[in-house]
């Protein structure tokens, strides 16, 4: 048989010699096999041309089944990556244009997301409190995928010290609100989501505007923010995908206490004492870092939304870059939660 495989190589690199088309190469080869199976068919047993094939036919029949076994998967994939646009396209969803179609079509092949899932990222709304760090990845990876509507809530401006890790942003953008150049960049990745930004801190008089979406995502940089977005949230029954990072670590996790997990606050009821948690600008950060986690809550939120897969809800992801270490752990409500905990 090893005679057989030498002539079958030797066939294949004499046609890309030859320049011969693909077609034509694997035509030359299943001949040769075919020879070689016909001659182990009527030659004698010992003979020697015999025993240079393999000198046993059924091995060539075994191999020749697993041979087309392959040949037939590979057609079947690329039969079924063909018309796989086309078949989804029959969709009656009625709502996805054949340009989206064909910009979802990695989404759509997946099983756990399929046409199904697309649809509900392009009907769901999502707000994302910080166009910082955390949020540029998010927004950016929310957008690629399709959800219909998003908010994106921020005060502050660009400047320069932002460029290090906040990828929506650009040097032309220094100066600008941060709502506006993160909207640019998000309608210039696909014109087919819409954007509503919001220029202004997220209070107690801004925090009504949770009411419109589906989730919220906080990417902010100071516990005040995180406390409240934690409250309004659950005061609001959303569910909240909170994140934050420092210097070569992030910590991520999906509070939801509408539906029993824990929320932000049953995990850490108490503010960390000033000075003890560092913020970037005092602390510093890796510039990837925050990429990693944002990209990470734009995964919980498709997830979350499509419903693939187990997402982070009652669990807390803690990620160390610097050693390469990921872990999560369980996480339990607290009774006497005076956000989510049971009330006398």
């Amino acid at each position: 048989m090893t005679v057989v495989m030498i002539l079958l190589a030797a066939l294949w690199i004499l046609g890309i010699a030859l320049r011969a088309p693909i077609r034509q190469r694997l035509l030359a080869m299943a001949a040769a096999w075919l020879g070689s199976g016909l001659a182990l068919a009527v030659l004698p047993a010992g003979n020697g041309l015999s025993q240079a094939l393999g000198g046993d036919l059924r091995v060539w029949a075994a191999l020749s089944v697993l041979a087309l076994l392959a040949v037939g998967y590979l057609a079947g994939l690329k039969r079924l990556k063909v018309k796989a646009p086309a078949a989804l396209a029959l969709t009656p969803t009625g709502k996805f244009s054949p340009e989206e179609l064909d910009r979802y079509a990695r989404h759509i092949l997946l099983r756990e997301i399929g046409g199904p899932g697309q649809k509900s990222l392009k009907a769901a709304k999502v707000l994302v409190i910080g166009a910082g760090g955390l949020g540029s990845p998010a927004l950016l990876y929310l957008t690629a995928a399709g959800v219909g509507v998003i908010g994106v809530m921020d005060a502050d401006t660009v400047d320069a010290s932002n460029l290090q890790r906040q990828i929506i942003h650009k040097d032309q953008s220094i100066g600008l609100p941060k709502v506006q150049s993160a909207q640019e960049a998000m309608k210039a990745l696909n014109p087919y989501v819409e954007v509503r930004p919001y220029q202004r801190r997220f209070d107690a008089d801004s925090a009504a505007v949770l009411e419109e979406y589906d989730l919220i995502l906080d990417g902010s940089d100071n516990f005040d923010t995180r406390y409240l977005a934690n409250r309004e949230a659950a005061r609001a029954g959303k569910p909240l995908i909170s994140a934050a990072i420092t210097q070569w670590e992030g910590q991520i996790s999906l509070y939801d206490p509408a539906h029993g997990t824990p929320c932000y606050e049953c995990i850490f009821p108490e503010r960390p004492a000033p000075g003890m948690v560092p913020t970037c600008a005092e602390a510093g950060v890796a510039a990837p870092l925050p990429g990693v986690i944002g990209a990470m809550m734009a995964m919980e939120a498709v997830k979350h939304l499509t419903g693939a897969g187990l997402t982070l809800r009652g669990r807390l992801l803690i990620h160390d870059a610097l050693f390469a270490e990921t872990r999560v752990i369980a996480l339990s409500k607290r009774e006497d939660c005076p956000v989510c905990g049971v009330r006398p």
